[in-house]
């Protein structure tokens, strides 16, 4: 059973309301999405808050917009943001995605989004909500993140590589083109688990850097300390 709580260098999750516990997917995530100089960032579908204050650690001069459409992760969220030095820079709208309409456009967009459209559920319907597609569609949250997305902005997601390669041929549609590509494997060797991507308004060559988490002897890779250092206690930066 995962803890109820998940301490980070700078500050401290707490997730015993959430259906999604701190997962390596979000960390990589808030670890490597990066834009210019970003000032006004939204995390969609925030879950923990624990991206969004990944985010806010990293961009001292952001504000950061949050969107939760599950009421018990929205409170528990807002109550990890409001217990934190990050706390006036945050903030967090709870509903759905499709709805949100906020008076500005963002530098950058993230999100970790359910991703099981086809797949068996189970009887627990707030963990239903953050796996499964039916209340985020990959067409709903591109058409959404076009609109919202400024012209020089970046958006960030982190999928499998089958469900990464749908969510491309949808994001073309919507004018969103894939930039930069992060594969994340156990080991070298390993088949790829994850794609971590930047997807931009302009047209450029992709950029592709392979992530490990692990050496062939079970210690940490080097590429995977360098990302996570700073975050993850027992990881300097």
């Amino acid at each position: 059973m995962a803890n109820s709580w998940f301490q980070f260098q700078q500050f401290r999750i707490n997730q015993d309301r959430c259906a999604m516990k701190i997962s390596t997917d979000a960390v990589m995530l808030g670890a490597l999405a990066d834009a210019i100089s970003p000032r006004e960032i939204l995390d969609v579908g925030t879950g923990t808050g624990v991206i969004a204050l990944m985010l806010a650690q990293r961009f001292p001069e952001s504000n950061v917009q949050t969107v939760e459409i599950d009421s018990d992760a929205a409170s528990q969220a807002l109550e990890n943001f409001r217990s934190n030095t990050f706390s006036d820079r945050m903030q967090l709208c709870e509903g759905r995605f499709q709805d949100f309409e906020p008076q500005q456009n963002y530098d950058l967009i993230v999100s970790n989004p359910p991703y099981f459209p086809d797949h068996l559920k189970s009887s627990d319907v707030q963990r239903n909500m953050a796996l499964h597609t039916d209340e985020l569609f990959f067409e709903d949250l591109l058409g959404k993140v076009a609109q919202l997305l400024k012209e020089d902005g970046q958006f960030w997601i982190i999928l499998p590589p089958r469900q990464m390669q749908d969510f491309q041929t949808e994001a073309v549609k919507k004018g969103l083109f894939l930039k930069i590509k992060f594969t994340l494997q156990d080991k070298p060797g390993k088949r790829i688990q994850r794609e971590i991507c930047a997807f931009s308004r302009s047209q450029n060559e992709v950029e592709t850097s392979g992530i490990f988490i692990k050496n062939e002897d079970g210690t940490p890779h080097e590429s995977y300390v360098k990302v996570v250092s700073g975050f993850l206690l027992g990881f300097k930066a």
